[in-house]
């Protein structure tokens, strides 16, 4: 009768982002396969696709940090379903990337050729950009680290600090990458050692680049005084998602840079 909830938990109010960033991924993917085949407008419906993704993030993010910020829903119990669904989506994530090492795997240990790189694909050094980049990434995990401990003590300048230097090892990370990508000896459609890498390594940036706006949304947020030692899911799981970036990128680095291109 008051107006009080006699529960812990959190019944979401009827929500348009779900069904728009389901929408946006399938005009992205859409494009994205037309940009591809060089056919007409391919380009222009990725981008239409990519501004919608970014878009719902920005809305989405706007209700939850809304809800738990100010409304007060995310209570430890709705805090613990959080917890085990982005458990679930990082599982789901992790298979996504089995698929293109199971690719990458096949066409490797028995190709067609019988040579691996093919003799027309001159690979990247791994020693080179590639091994750059694994140390950012890894730097990068320590200081996402650091800033996590820094807020379970308390320390918001710490946490703002570590935040600040993750993103520009996120930025820095998917800069060279880019360089890489553009200096490259074979192309998208040279063949399927050039197909798995761009595929493998090419939605590795992509999760690095949500990663990296997720972290933003969190330095903001570490700035305006939003999280506490003992109410900051939404740091946790951004942190949780970073670890699962770097983790992937070892295995691509050791699997498709050094042992598949040698």
């Amino acid at each position: 009768m008051s107006g009080g909830h006699s529960h812990s938990y959190h019944l979401v109010e009827p929500s348009p982002w779900p069904a728009a960033g389901a929408a946006s991924a399938f005009v992205t993917a859409v494009g994205a396969i037309m940009y591809m085949h060089e056919m007409a407008f391919g380009g222009a419906l990725l981008g239409l696709g990519l501004l919608g993704i970014l878009a719902t993030m920005w809305w989405w993010w706007r209700d939850v940090i809304r809800e738990a910020e100010f409304q007060g829903h995310h209570t430890p119990i709705v805090q613990l379903g959080m917890r085990y669904g982005m458990i679930l989506f990082i599982a789901s994530e992790v298979m996504f990337f089995v698929a293109f090492f199971w690719a990458f795997f096949d066409a490797s240990l028995y190709p067609d050729t019988g040579i691996w790189p093919p003799a027309d694909v001159e690979p990247f050094d791994a020693f080179d950009i590639p091994l750059a980049n694994t140390l950012i990434l890894l730097l990068s995990g320590c200081t996402v680290t650091w800033a996590h401990a820094a807020l379970l003590q308390g320390n918001r300048r710490d946490l703002v600090n570590g935040l600040g230097i993750t993103i520009l090892l996120g930025i820095a990370f998917t800069a060279l990458q880019a360089y890489e990508y553009v200096h490259a000896a074979f192309g998208f459609t040279d063949g399927i050692y050039s197909s798995t890498f761009y595929m493998a390594t090419g939605f590795h940036g992509f999760h690095v680049i949500v990663g990296t706006c997720f972290l933003i949304v969190c330095w903001f947020r570490a700035r305006a005084g939003h999280f506490k030692p003992d109410h900051h899911f939404g740091f946790e799981a951004a942190a949780w998602y970073w670890h699962f970036v770097d983790v992937v990128w070892l295995f691509l680095f050791l699997c498709i840079y050094w042992w598949g291109g040698r």
